[in-house]
């Protein structure tokens, strides 16, 4: 049998593995206390306030002590991104494509109400208790549909990524698009009207027309609900697609 992979501190201290010490004092804080503590400066500073100095003096201790339950601020954010999700949803005998879309806006909102989330979690694949816990309930909404592990995991990344581009693109929104090149965009109809300026008909024909055609007029903004739905359908529709494939595969043994 094969040995056991061991955990970095971080994971063992996030999934409560890590071993008490036998002597010495007992620990004054835990990773739980120090991670609450940088949540709370992320959601009032954003990412750019945490700090390791910062969080210390938020939990009443010196900076080098803080090293010893976080071994770095990469190790810290990690554990944000993880503990700021609250529990998902439950299927509860939902219909599948019902659960993934109330489990995609739930993302979606839990990411617009830390938006700090965004800039932690773009590329990193989920490794703490709580993000796996979402995770694991997709899974089990999806069971009975006839697609394999494989595709369920792949159904999950593809509408977990579209839930953090549309809070993306909602919370630049919400910014008031201050910092996008200058541009001072404040929604969609200002961002037609720069289109309109910029794009050369012979060289964009199909996107110049549809800009002066006026697709972006009266747009009440980006981070329109309808437009969200719309995405969000177009991707559960091949979800269904897939599963129908599936079915009709295993029904006449294709």
């Amino acid at each position: 049998m094969a040995p056991e992979r061991p955990l970095p501190p971080m994971l063992e201290r996030m999934w409560g593995r890590e071993r008490a010490p036998r002597r010495g004092p007992r620990p004054r804080l835990d990773l739980a206390t120090i991670t609450a503590a940088a949540i709370e400066i992320a959601d009032a500073e954003g990412l750019a306030g945490v700090s390791m100095g910062g969080v210390a003096s938020r939990v009443g201790v010196a900076a080098t002590a803080l090293y010893r339950y976080v071994g770095s601020k990469e190790d810290l954010l990690t554990s944000m991104a993880d503990a700021v999700a609250l529990d998902p949803p439950e299927p509860g005998g939902m219909p599948w494509r019902d659960y993934a879309a109330l489990w995609t806006r739930a993302q979606r909102d839990l990411v617009l109400a830390h938006p700090w989330v965004l800039e932690v979690t773009k590329y990193a694949p989920p490794l703490g208790p709580r993000r796996l816990l979402w995770l694991d309930r997709l899974l089990a909404a999806l069971a009975g549909t006839g697609l394999d592990d494989g595709e369920k995991i792949n159904v999950a990344s593809t509408l977990t990524g579209y839930a953090l581009t549309d809070a993306a693109l909602a919370h630049a929104a919400g910014m008031g698009f201050e910092e996008h090149a200058g541009a001072g965009l404040e929604g969609a109809a200002d961002y037609g009207e720069l289109l309109a300026e910029v794009l050369d008909p012979e060289r964009y024909p199909a996107l110049s027309a549809a800009v002066h055609g006026g697709v972006f007029r009266g747009a009440e903004g980006w981070a329109d609900d309808a437009d969200f739905r719309f995405g969000l359908d177009l991707m559960l529709d091949g979800v269904e697609q897939l599963i129908a494939r599936r079915t009709s595969k295993g029904r006449f043994g294709g």
